[in-house]
C-alpha cells in the first residue's frame, strides 16, 4: 500500500458502529438499529423495565418464552464477562433472554449461555408486493385488545412457544404493543384467524417481526398474506428480518435477499 493513502496515525477511521454515526450509514446499521428498537419500544410502552445505550439494547417484556425478551448488541462482543454482567442488571436469574449479534462472538457457554444458531438476515428494498390475495384470504389489522389476544395466540401455536402455555392475553403481546410504529396483521382463512405478521419502524427501515401460521393452515398462502401486510406497512422502507433457514425460501419468493448470518445465544429460564 502506498503510504500516500495512508491517514494520519491520530485520524478516527469510522468502523460503522459508533453511536454518533447515522442510522443509515448503511443497510446493516439500520438493521441493527431497528431490532434494538424493537424490544426497548414494546417493554417502554408497557411499563416495563428496559435499556438501550451504545453497546447494547433490551428490554423486559415478561418472564416465559425463549423469545419474549430479545436483546441486540449494538458493536462487536469484545468484553464478554463486562456486557453479560450489565445486562444481568436488567434480567433477574429466572428471565431468560435472546442475545442477537450482528458480528460473530466468542463462545458464551462459559457464562451459561446457549447457542441457539446463526439467522440469516433478509432485506427487500422498495417495491410492489403482490397484485392479489389467495383465494380465500381476507388480511385484517389488528386494533384493540380482543384482536390482539387471537393475534397472539395464533403465533404461539404456530411459532410454536410451548414454553408459554398455559398463555394469559397480554403475556407476549401486550395491547400496549399497538403504536403508530408498531402495527399486527392477522390473516384469516375461510373466516377463521390462521397467520399474524406485525411490523416495527425505527432509522428508515421496516422489521417485520413475529411471523408465524399454524400448522394445519400453511401452504395456503396466509402467512405470506400477512407477511406482505407487514413488509409493504410503509412502502418507501426497506424491510428487513431475521429468517430461519426453513422460512428463507418464503422470504426469497417474496423478493427478500439474503444478506448476511447473524448469531443469536439463550439465556435460558433459571439460569445462575
Amino acid at each position: 500500500m502506498s503510504a500516500s493513502i495512508l491517514p494520519p496515525q491520530d485520524e478516527h477511521l469510522t468502523t460503522g458502529w459508533e453511536p454518533d454515526l447515522p442510522p443509515d450509514d448503511t443497510l446493516v446499521r439500520q438493521a441493527v438499529l431497528v431490532h434494538a428498537s424493537w424490544p426497548t419500544a414494546v417493554a417502554a410502552a408497557a411499563g416495563r423495565p428496559w435499556r438501550s445505550g451504545p453497546t447494547w439494547a433490551g428490554g423486559w417484556i415478561g418472564d416465559r418464552g425463549a423469545l419474549t425478551n430479545p436483546v441486540i448488541l449494538m458493536q462487536p462482543l469484545t468484553r464478554p464477562e463486562e456486557v453479560l454482567a450489565d445486562i444481568g442488571t436488567l434480567f433477574p436469574s429466572h428471565v431468560p433472554y435472546l442475545l442477537v449479534s450482528a458480528w460473530p462472538t466468542p463462545d458464551l457457554r462459559p457464562h451459561g449461555l446457549g447457542l441457539v444458531g446463526h439467522p440469516p438476515l433478509m432485506v427487500r428494498v422498495p417495491g410492489p408486493g403482490p397484485d392479489t390475495v389467495p383465494p380465500g384470504i381476507e388480511v385484517r389489522e389488528v386494533h384493540g385488545a380482543e384482536d390482539l389476544a387471537v393475534a397472539e395466540r395464533i403465533l404461539v401455536e404456530g411459532y410454536p412457544m410451548p414454553e408459554l402455555e398455559p398463555l394469559t392475553p397480554g403475556d407476549l403481546l401486550d395491547p400496549t404493543l399497538l403504536q403508530p410504529n408498531t402495527r399486527v396483521w392477522t390473516a384469516w382463512f375461510d373466516g377463521a384467524p390462521v397467520a399474524v405478521a406485525a411490523a416495527h419502524h425505527h432509522a428508515g427501515v421496516t422489521l417485520v417481526e413475529f411471523v408465524a401460521t399454524l400448522p394445519s393452515a400453511r401452504g395456503r398462502g396466509a402467512g405470506a398474506a400477512a407477511t406482505w401486510a407487514a413488509t409493504l406497512s410503509d412502502p418507501e422502507r426497506p424491510a428487513v428480518l431475521m429468517a430461519s433457514d426453513d422460512g428463507r425460501p418464503v422470504y426469497e419468493r417474496m423478493g427478500y435477499l439474503a444478506v448476511e448470518r447473524w448469531t443469536a445465544w439463550l439465556r435460558p429460564e433459571g439460569a445462575v
